[in-house]
């Protein structure tokens, strides 16, 4: 569907993610898909990624298009032009505890400044960590939308935290963090997995504190959502449906539930290939796009693709596991070595270990993590787990090795492995002799054969979703009309 109103009548939708790159991704996905259907879009950045995208990505990348801009707003952080993704426990603090002020003074600025160029604004589509922005959204009378970016197992494992807290498991005792008490099975949770540990929980409530911000704060905005007006999530239907279940039955009927995922497909559907929009990136890194030349010259399904996501950080120790685990596994592989991977200090690798893959491996600062899991030479996916990546391996039919860092990681991980059968676990405790066997098994074992089947499986799953016609076009549709061209619901 093309323009759903002349240029002077625009709806004018004020999208904002939540300022770490795993947010931004897809809700700048969201934003064009809108821009495409007629909405003047403005994109809410923080100052700090503001500046972090105009170095990655050239002086003119937030220039913006006719109806699409930019704007940013402070997080509430001391000044800092460090190229690093910011700490999430203050940054979560920060954005809810500051941020609500600036969003809202933006949204008057908007409307105070309106003409046929920009319109006044008609709706709030917000990430639902910053679930502040449906006070603001009220305040200027506008339908909000909140963007719940992540898995919805990892939402509904968020969302049992209140029974962690009624049943006394948090906050936790110092010994139940080492004597194998995270091992127990958890039965008592309608809607998830029937295998899952209590390890296999959002990794917050792993804290002996009763005041752990990050666990209050993760209980704090999934129970948000109820007052949003809708509720948008980069999934399908047939992924994840018990927990689509679970979650429709606890959020008031008064909000609505939009699955319009692979978001991924969804856009490619939608957005030209080629188009100034399509050209508006997200990335927060320069982006290295060597690695393709180097893929082009391997075989099918030969290489091992390594990318601990944007957020996680090891020990030099655990590169070191990791770099021998695939140097004798005997494959090729691509890994992704952010500048920031290492906690306080720069990677080192042996010097020993490149000299022994001789150029079977290529070590990268960043990529196109989507073009890289299309590329038919990539076998497996070493992977920390986030929703992005674990999507965009199953849109690439890519197997996966789970090694998850914190947050919902960990539940994504399990159902990867146990309900969607499409990855292996690698142990918390890395050894290279562990990583070594993991990948040999999931690039030529059985297990990874019947691996690669599920996730080919899963992809043509996705694809049917989002094709014209599919349950991702008709949640679009009803999102659009029913929610953010609805004028606002009386709360």
């Amino acid at each position: 569907m093309g323009s759903i109103a002349a240029d002077g009548d625009k709806p004018h939708a004020v999208c904002m993610p939540f300022p770490a790159q795993g947010h931004v991704t897809p809700m700048l996905k969201l934003a064009k898909i809108l821009h495409h259907r007629g909405f003047h879009i403005t994109f809410v950045n923080t100052e700090f990624n503001h500046r972090r995208l105009l170095r990655s990505r050239g002086a003119a990348a937030l220039d913006g298009l006719p109806g699409f801009r930019f704007a940013a707003i402070p997080d509430g952080l001391p000044p800092s032009d460090a190229d690093a993704t910011q700490d999430v426990p203050p940054l979560c603090r920060s954005t809810r505890e500051t941020c609500l002020p600036h969003f809202s003074r933006l949204l008057a600025d908007l409307n105070a400044n309106a003409s046929p160029e920009s319109p006044p604004v008609t709706c709030v589509v917000a990430d639902d960590v910053m679930s502040f922005a449906v006070d603001a959204a009220r305040e200027f009378r506008v339908p909000c939308a909140l963007f719940w970016t992540a898995s919805v197992c990892g939402y509904m494992g968020y969302r049992y935290y209140r029974s962690f807290l009624d049943k006394g498991i948090f906050p936790l005792k110092e010994e139940q963090l080492t004597n194998g008490f995270l091992d127990a099975p958890v039965d008592w949770t309608p809607g998830m997995s029937k295998h899952l540990r209590l390890k296999d929980f959002p990794s917050f409530f792993r804290a002996t504190d009763p005041d752990e911000y990050m666990f209050h704060f993760a209980l704090h905005v999934t129970e948000r959502l109820a007052e949003a007006d809708a509720a948008v999530l980069n999934t399908f239907d047939e992924l994840e449906p018990e927990a689509l279940d679970a979650m429709r039955a606890m959020l008031p009927p008064s909000v609505s539930i939009h699955t319009i995922g692979p978001l991924g497909f969804l856009a490619e559907q939608v957005v030209p290939k080629g188009s100034p929009l399509d050209a508006l990136g997200s990335n927060l890194w320069k982006e290295d796009d060597s690695c393709f030349g180097w893929l082009d010259g391997k075989p099918p399904r030969s290489v091992v693709f390594v990318n601990y996501g944007s957020v996680t950080v090891m020990t030099n120790e655990e590169l070191v596991e990791f770099a021998w685990g695939l140097a004798n596994s005997g494959h090729d592989f691509l890994w992704i070595v952010r500048p920031d991977l290492i906690h306080g200090d720069a990677a080192v690798l042996p010097p020993e270990f490149m000299e022994s893959v001789g150029g079977r491996g290529l070590l990268a600062s960043w990529c196109p993590q989507e073009a890289v899991l299309r590329h038919e030479a990539v076998g497996v996916f070493l992977t920390h787990s986030g929703w992005n990546s674990t999507v965009e391996s199953l849109c690439g039919g890519v197997p996966m090795l789970c090694w998850p860092f914190f947050a919902e990681q960990q539940t994504n991980r399990r159902y990867s492995c146990t309900e969607w059968g499409v990855a292996m676990e690698i142990d918390d405790d890395v050894r290279r002799d562990a990583v070594e066997a993991k990948i040999r098994e999931a690039m030529g074992g059985d297990k990874g054969r019947e691996m690669r089947r599920q996730a080919g499986e899963w992809k043509e799953t996705g694809l049917r979703a989002t094709r014209p016609g599919g349950r991702a076009h008709a949640s679009l549709d009803a999102l659009v009309a029913d929610v953010l061209l609805s004028g606002g619901k009386a709360r």
